[in-house]
Order: structure tokens, then sequence, then C-alpha cells
């Protein structure tokens, strides 16, 4: 996997929400948005 740089597209990915839905990047298409990662609770991250 390489590395984004600024003004890179970023790859389409899926993910659930804090509901359990499933959610697309596409899904927020034209819209501003802020993603954050972080390590599940009590794993080294």
């Amino acid at each position: 996997m390489s590395t984004l740089k600024e003004g890179d597209n970023v790859p389409e990915f899926e993910a659930k929400d804090q509901d359990g839905n499933t959610i697309k990047l596409s899904d927020y298409k034209g819209k501003k948005l802020v993603v954050f990662f972080y390590p599940k609770a009590s794993t080294p991250g």
C-alpha cells in the first residue's frame, strides 16, 4: 500500500459505523468529510 499525498484520490472503502451499519466512502461524495482511524480498545495502536 502506498502513502497518499495531498491531492491524491482516496481509494473506495467500506466500514461499520457506531450502530453497525455499513457505510462507504462514496456515500459522502461531494461532501466534506473527516475520517479518524484509531485502534480498537485494548489493542496495540
